[in-house]
């Protein structure tokens, strides 16, 4: 769709939660707690199967164009001074943000929950967004399900695997969670979750499966065993042999860190590769055990997603808060991966002005260069920005290049990088990357009467 010559305007809740837009002032957009004036680059319209959260707590911030400052609306201009929320979206999967909401929050506003807040507008009678699409793969695009054929194939396959704790569990995570991952595996058709491990070694500030950081409630709960070999290969092998592009993932957000149960997942990817060669056997991991890695390449491991908020050794620490491994360990983990000849990706957790920062991007240069990652895959933050960048002490002062220019720094200094969305689906035993192809501080503006 053609983006519009006049950038969107402010929305903004009231006290019922409803969704206004005030005309005279745009959207504006936050990285690391600054605020930015959009361009018609950085919008799209929001795309299906996105939602729209309200922020308790939070003053909306807009753009005033006359004088080209941002400004923070504190009262509903259309209920005589009523109160009010800021609008995020939680953009569909596929796509990422170039700012994050943007809005003041209050003392006692508590942490928002685990989701991404990108900046949202209201023009020509739709919502747009300040993002991209990452990644032209439809797997998990809301146009792809039809709830009632999801229900349908679900509830045969629970009754066809009545003993399969693992098939019962993702039945769960399919219906109550709407994961789409679990989705597709009762779909028969390209990503199906391994969930394996119900313990983990490190004490993520934003773990969605268990909170223990103070941020907030996690948004699903936690697998409580650990499958047996043959209940792993009763999912994995009939998917890798008849489902549409094929890929089991171990690893998934209802679990805890899955190479704690490498004994028990290098005996299921042997038994799995001794029934079927077919498809991608992938690891979702933070990578924090290289020895156990190596196991599981042995066993026949394809490709290794590593999970990294940061390059930065501080950075990363403050969020994962490692328990008996380092990021030194983290980075022989891609090592051993790639000496092997094994696809590896790294899940990059995206926030505008943190990200996009120079300290930053030098950082996750030399990572790229010394260890020679294939794919890059640009995930959204889910998390509180602000209460995020207070427990990672980043400095407000960060200099940052923006998501958009960052991007295309990215493109050039790194040609051979892969970047998208999804983990793909790769060749068995891949051999390397190139054979697969103005901030300002806000002002108060008191009451608004008729957006005057």
């Amino acid at each position: 769709m053609r983006r519009p010559n006049t950038l969107p305007s402010l929305l903004f809740a009231d006290h019922s939660g409803k969704i206004l837009d005030l005309p005279d002032l745009e959207m504006a957009g936050m990285s690391n707690g600054g605020f930015y004036r959009l361009t018609p680059d950085d919008i799209i319209p929001l795309p299906q199967g996105s939602q729209l959260f309200t922020l308790p707590g939070r003053m909306p911030i807009g753009w005033d164009r006359e004088h080209d400052e941002p400004v923070v609306l504190e009262e509903n201009p259309f209920e005589d001074g009523g109160p009010i929320q800021a609008v995020a979206a939680f953009m569909a999967p596929a796509h990422t943000a170039i700012y994050s909401a943007a809005y003041r929050d209050s003392d006692e506003a508590p942490p928002l929950p685990l989701f991404a807040y990108t900046a949202v507008g209201w023009h020509g009678g739709r919502f747009w967004v300040a993002g991209f699409r990452s990644d032209r793969d439809k797997r998990q695009d809301a146009d792809q399900y039809r709830q009632e054929q999801v229900e349908a194939k679900t509830a045969k396959k629970l009754r066809q695997f009545p003993h399969n704790r693992l098939i019962q569990h993702l039945g769960k995570c399919c219906l109550a969670y709407g994961c789409p991952a679990a989705r597709n595996y009762f779909l028969d058709r390209w990503e199906a979750p391994l969930p394996t491990s119900p313990s983990c070694n490190a004490r993520c500030l934003g773990c969605i499966s268990l909170q223990s950081s103070g941020c907030c409630r996690s948004t699903q709960e936690r697998i409580a065993f650990v499958p047996t070999v043959d209940e792993l290969c009763e999912v994995a092998v009939p998917h890798l042999d008849h489902a549409a592009n094929p890929i089991v993932s171990f690893g998934q957000g209802c679990e805890g860190e899955p190479l704690l149960q490498a004994e028990v997942i290098a005996a299921a990817i042997a038994l799995m590769r001794s029934r079927t060669e077919k498809g991608t056997i992938n690891l979702n991991s933070n990578s924090s055990l290289p020895d156990k890695v190596a196991l599981l390449v042995s066993a026949g491991l394809d490709s290794l997603r590593v999970s990294l908020n940061s390059a930065q050794e501080d950075f990363y620490n403050r969020y994962y808060r490692p328990m008996h491994y380092r990021f030194a360990d983290v980075l022989r983990s891609i090592d051993v991966m790639k000496s092997n000849g094994r696809f590896v990706s790294l899940n990059y957790f995206i926030l505008p002005g943190f990200t996009d920062s120079e300290p930053e991007y030098r950082a996750l240069g030399r990572l790229l260069a010394q260890h020679r990652p294939d794919f890059l895959q640009l995930r959204n933050l889910n998390i509180d920005p602000l209460w995020y960048l207070r427990q990672l002490e980043v400095p407000a002062s960060l200099p940052a290049a923006g998501i958009r220019p960052w991007l295309t720094r990215l493109k050039s200094d790194f040609p051979w990088l892969r970047l998208g969305y999804f983990n793909p689906q790769v060749p068995r035993h891949h051999a390397s990357a190139t054979e697969v192809a103005g901030q300002r501080s806000p002002k108060t503006r008191p009451r608004r009467k008729s957006g005057h």
